[in-house]
């Protein structure tokens, strides 16, 4: 189940043993056993270790890099961008965790004195995906490690390497060795930790049906969950003075990680007035990028994370085409080893496709033409997914009155959607519950104390 299958080749590297249901008790104990020494500590201790977290990915960024792209495919440079990015958020809650947990003075109309105290609540479990190895993890463990909170990390059976090194790197660090621990788990174990009354909440970043799963076991035990799941997100576009900037932006935003992140823009919303030159410097864009061995400096691209899921998603762009969308570009796999597809870019895709309401996972773009931005608004929320949004208005304040009517956890105007440590990250319906990064991320695996004590005699 947990082993090193490089996309770009085919050939499996390494394999790694599923932890047995003893081990998988001893996990537990070791982590309630932990955890009370760790909540006691200072968050500032606790933080200046997550900040010597932050140091250690930074100088072992290029060994790091090196494992993802053989484990998911990433192209080197993305790797290097993904190890500094997940440097800075063990960085950002070292540095404004002990502010963001300080307690949190009432005004109240009782006679006396309240606040909120933030305080840990045990040991919370983190299921992760396989796109962004390091950055997911970062995202869940900083911010729990700095409130106190013991972490158990489910990886991603494609990537046993990395799951196995950040936790090399925790202990390097200063982290007590039962505080983080990675374990090789079954779906049906982890159904078990779930159960658990020792594990006090959940999250899990990953597909819908994945996050389904969780959330239903997390809440016949009364759990906790966050659940940062799938996006369709969209990429609007009412008007602009170049175009064909606009329609590289957005190129480079649907091609990050190959098309494999779910806040990547998935569909093209494009006003009539701007659609034709869009298509054409679009489609021209997209055929510019080179596909190919990821540690190569020339590739733009590399493979998808598996041959399942580059049948997949072929699967799907067959499906529109079938069903009368227009292929502008690609649409097939690319010749040789490797779970590669060609760069794709649709039109005309109608409800009746799967293109139109499912998730496109890799590096396939679907542009739709609207005659108003009442249509664009209809089109842009006629999804299950709510994650994230860009919009490019020349008319900034009309952008900001439709950014208010689009149903997604962030948008972005007249940039691509970005992000940065302080930044929350999240969405609504089927996108998920919760919020990661930022302030808003340190909230969530927190006990909200109540405190008050009488006015004075």
């Amino acid at each position: 189940m947990y082993k090193v299958t490089n996309p770009a080749t085919g050939e499996v590297e390494k394999e790694f043993a599923i932890a047995s249901d003893a081990e998988l008790s001893g996990v537990l104990k070791r982590s309630e056993t932990s955890y009370d020494p760790w909540r006691v500590m200072s968050r500032e201790e606790r933080a200046s270790i997550v900040l010597a977290v932050s140091k250690i990915y930074m100088d072992r960024v290029d060994e790091l890099a090196s494992i993802i792209t053989r484990e998911m495919g990433k192209t080197t440079r993305e790797a290097v961008d993904e190890v500094e990015f997940s440097a800075s958020i063990y960085e950002y809650y070292a540095s404004e965790g002990p502010k963001l947990l300080a307690d949190r003075p009432l005004e109240s109309t009782q006679p006396g004195k309240g606040w909120v105290r933030l305080a840990p609540v045990g040991t919370v479990l983190g299921i992760m995906p396989w796109n962004y190895p390091y950055y997911q993890v970062a995202r869940f463990a900083a911010p729990n490690l700095v409130i106190g909170n013991s972490v158990i990390l489910k990886h991603a059976p494609q990537c046993p390497e990395s799951a196995l090194v950040m936790e090399e790197i925790f202990r390097e660090a200063g982290v007590p060795e039962d505080v983080y621990i990675n374990i090789f788990a079954t779906n049906e174990q982890i159904a078990q930790l779930i159960a658990d009354p020792r594990v006090a909440g959940v999250s899990v970043t990953g597909s819908e049906r994945a996050g389904s799963a969780v959330a239903a076991q997390a809440g016949q035990h009364l759990k906790k969950v966050v659940l940062e799941l799938g996006g369709s997100d969209p990429f609007i576009v009412l008007d602009a003075d170049d175009v064909a900037a606009v329609a590289r932006e957005a190129v480079a935003a649907r091609m990050e990680n190959a098309g494999q992140a779910c806040n990547a823009a998935k569909r093209m919303i494009v006003m009539e007035s701007v659609y034709d030159e869009f298509v054409g410097e679009f489609t021209k864009a997209m055929a510019e990028q080179v596909p190919g061995d990821p540690t190569d400096p020339e590739t733009t691209f590399g493979p998808l994370s598996s041959e399942q899921a580059a049948e997949n998603l072929v699967a799907q762009i067959q499906d529109a085409v079938d069903k009368g969308a227009t292929l502008h570009l690609g649409g097939g796999r690319i010749e040789g080893p490797g779970a590669f597809v060609e760069a794709t870019v649709l039109s005309g895709v109608t409800p009746e496709m799967r293109a139109y309401r499912e998730e496109l996972f890799g590096p396939a773009a679907v542009i739709y033409k609207v005659t108003s931005v009442d249509e664009a608004v209809e089109l842009a929320n006629d999804t299950p997914y709510g994650l994230g949004a860009s919009i490019f208005c020349e008319d900034e304040q009309l952008a900001l009155e439709l950014a208010d009517r689009i149903d997604t956890g962030m948008v972005w105007i007249n940039e691509a959607e970005g992000g940065g440590p302080e930044m929350p990250f999240g969405g609504t319906k089927r996108s998920g519950v919760g919020r990661e990064l930022g302030p808003l991320g340190i909230d969530e695996f927190v006990n909200k104390k109540l405190i008050h004590t009488p006015a004075e005699q």
